[in-house]
């Protein structure tokens, strides 16, 4: 008489949520490994340091969500978001980081992430924001939502005037930002008070602070 087949044991569990973690501070991404894999629905299966690791170690795992800071090394976390949507239009990518200028904001979500978080705001809630934008919830928090109408009321500056911001921002005279971006120094004195006016501002010093509090331009 043959004998019955031994029974094979099926995992009828759920498949966890995997998370890529990416922050260029150590201890941030060994807290979010502890945080996420603390939860029963889902794991940390990557971290990355700098956008290039986010970009390959997203292509190699492809994970159910990414949680990306924006200040990385040797590749910025917003040109981070747009490598990996070109690889995969549908990622779901969480903001996680210090910047709160709306400027930043704008160009995360622009870039395609799902939703924007502020780390020194963040509390238990990053499990059910994980949850919600895996289940195609990626719900704005309202003072993000609140920093986005702010900043549409605002005249938009062209990228060649970021650019002249950038050089004033390091100390660069007229006739040396003229020389870097191969204009005039006419071109240039147009440029500053162009900027002036979609600031709000009446000089340079004033520019600055309003550009970097925005998240315009950024200042190491």
């Amino acid at each position: 008489m043959r004998s019955a087949a031994p029974v094979t044991a099926v995992d009828t569990s759920p498949r966890r949520i995997t998370v890529l973690c990416v922050d260029d501070h150590r201890i941030v991404r060994e807290g979010l490994r502890m945080i996420i894999n603390g939860e029963p629905d889902m794991t940390v299966i990557e971290t990355a340091a700098t956008g290039t690791e986010a970009v390959e170690r997203y292509r190699r795992h492809s994970p159910d969500i990414t949680l990306m800071d924006l200040r990385l090394p040797d590749m910025g976390g917003v040109e981070a978001i747009k490598a990996i949507r070109r690889f995969n239009a549908h990622a779901r990518i969480i903001v996680l980081t210090m910047y709160k200028g709306d400027e930043d904001i704008h160009r995360a979500i622009d870039a395609g992430a799902a939703t924007y978080l502020l780390k020194d705001t963040l509390s238990d809630d990053l499990p059910r924001i994980v949850r919600d934008v895996h289940t195609g919830q990626p719900a704005l928090p309202l003072d993000v939502q609140a920093k986005l109408r702010e900043r549409a009321a605002y005249p938009t500056l062209t990228m060649r005037e970021i650019e002249v911001l950038e050089l004033l921002a390091a100390g660069r005279r007229d006739k040396e930002i003229a020389v870097a971006l191969s204009i005039s120094d006419q071109t240039v004195r147009v440029h500053v008070k162009n900027i002036f006016a979609k600031l709000g501002v009446s000089d340079r010093t004033e520019a600055m602070g309003v550009a970097i509090r925005r998240g315009i331009i950024h200042v190491d």
